[in-house]
């Protein structure tokens, strides 16, 4: 995806449609509204396009966001209301020369320049020897076939019978299945920005409040009555309070014995006898120390230790080294050091899936090519 600006590059005229519609991404959500109007990318204007008027952006990710837009560019079999996609209406208005538009995103942050998207064609300054191309498998995103993840050169077996991938510059990290990611973040001694904290709070206060929820789920009578799975206790509403209707004790509802209630009562004793063995409080308050699946951090000063990270495509390792896979924010003392792997479980039959983000696309400069259904890869510069 390209980030784009709507104030400059969509000024609306006319409402044709004025369809509802909404877009669900892996952060974030948009919804609004159907619009048609002649777009200009660059020096090019396509005419007679569909987007959406987003009225309504929720989550952190538009709010933090530096764009105002964004420019989808998979294939229309993913589009929402069948919409042809701007880059499709680039090649069907014959704008552009070649059926490729390619990647480069800078790497050197502090030149000013984020990266360079060609529509029609390859600048030849930003890469170096021949790009290596892979068929695309299943329009919608770009799809490829991929061979098996390297960590420090050794096979992790995951990828041996072959795994999917996409390559998307809408994500910024590199997404895969959490079994390999797990082993990768563990190799590169990956912990969540959360861990830290959270390992002090459960060092601190794990115990007693782990005490306090067997003590809470102990009366299994209390518990069912507070969720109205059984009657309430004598003159004691849910939350407390005498009731304004009070029960006798000699006469019952006849509720005491019915499924919902024993039912209750069961599950309430079996959690409270697991909540007091040992084994089960060891469990979970050692849940803070596993490596993270989530966005998680390193240690700066060890980026020189960290094994590579290859990814085989074509039959061609292409290789991460760790300042390439490791985010650097901030300046000075308050650096932080990113890992640029993060787990995501697609299950079948779309997954399992990896997704080459940013982190993967700036060292490697990507040609999109269209028109023969295939992705390429070279050595960005």
């Amino acid at each position: 995806m390209l980030w784009l600006d709507t104030i400059f590059f969509l000024t609306i005229f006319r409402c044709l449609e004025g369809k509802p519609a909404a877009i669900q991404y892996g952060t974030g959500s948009i919804s609004g509204y159907f619009s048609e109007d002649n777009v200009q990318v660059g020096d090019l204007v396509v005419n007679d396009q569909m987007f959406i008027e987003a009225t309504r952006e929720p989550g952190v990710t538009f709010l933090a966001g530096r764009f105002d837009g964004i420019l989808g560019l998979g294939f229309k079999e993913i589009s929402i209301g069948d919409a042809v996609p701007v880059w499709e209406n680039m090649v069907s208005q014959n704008l552009v020369k070649d059926q490729v538009f390619s990647f480069w995103l800078n790497r050197k942050s502090e030149d000013g320049e984020g990266g360079e998207i060609v529509f029609g064609g390859v600048d030849p300054k930003h890469f170096t020897g021949e790009h290596t191309y892979v068929p695309v498998t299943q329009k919608g995103y770009w799809q490829f076939d991929m061979g098996d993840v390297l960590v420090g050169g050794k096979p992790t077996g995951f990828c041996t019978s072959g795994c999917s991938a996409i390559a998307d510059s809408g994500t910024s990290l590199i997404a895969g299945p959490s079994e390999v990611i797990k082993q990768i973040n563990d190799a590169i001694g990956a912990a969540g920005y959360l861990n830290e904290q959270c390992q002090k709070a459960v060092r601190f206060f794990g115990s007693h409040v782990f005490d306090q929820l067997a003590t809470t789920v102990g009366n299994a009578t209390q518990v069912c009555a507070r969720i109205r799975a059984c009657p309430q206790q004598v003159g004691v509403s849910s939350i407390g309070i005498k009731s304004v209707v009070d029960r006798s004790e000699d006469v019952s509802s006849g509720f005491e014995d019915t499924p919902p209630c024993t039912a209750c009562k069961m599950i309430v004793s079996w959690t409270h006898k697991e909540l007091v063995k040992n084994h089960t409080r060891d469990s979970i308050l050692g849940l803070g120390s596993d490596s993270p699946l989530g966005q998680s951090s390193v240690d700066c000063a060890k980026i020189t230790s960290m094994p590579t990270i290859s990814f085989t495509i074509g039959g061609k390792e292409f290789e991460l080294s760790p300042d390439q896979y490791i985010l650097k924010v901030g300046e000075g003392a308050s650096t932080r050091c990113i890992s640029g792997f993060i787990a995501l479980d697609i299950p079948p039959p779309r997954g399992p899936l990896w997704i080459l983000g940013d982190t993967f696309m700036r060292p490697y400069h990507t040609i999109f090519d269209y028109g023969n259904a295939r992705v390429g890869f070279a050595q960005a510069v």
